[in-house]
């Protein structure tokens, strides 16, 4: 994989549980890393979800391979004073192991 695309730094978020005090627990998103990527956003779409119309945007991201890019972490991404937070829904490796295709949607900043 060419360096060159690969121009926004972003940030790679996991899910930690931590116990709240009742026997519950509070989802805190961390930073478990830096990572360089190459972001497209190839479609847009609404999509019918019970009865109402919810837009989908959703976003091709491309990294390096690494084992903490999976289905449920973030990436969260900063430019010009904007962040974006995206979910992992899939991620898929090419055939020579150089790259990691992570298929994202967007999710709302924590």
């Amino acid at each position: 994989m060419r360096a060159g695309p690969m121009r926004h730094r972003c940030a790679i978020h996991k899910e930690v549980r931590t116990p709240n005090g009742s026997g519950g627990f509070k989802v805190v998103w961390t930073e478990v890393g830096k990572l360089w990527a190459e972001i497209t956003l190839p479609t847009g779409r609404i999509a019918p979800v019970a009865e109402q119309l919810k837009v989908v945007v959703t976003a091709e991201i491309r990294v390096r391979p690494r084992a903490d890019a999976v289905a449920g972490n973030r990436i969260v991404h900063t430019a010009k004073g904007i962040t974006t937070t995206y979910l992992i829904g899939a991620a898929l490796i090419d055939n020579e192991h150089s790259m990691l295709r992570l298929l994202c949607s967007n999710v709302p900043n924590p």
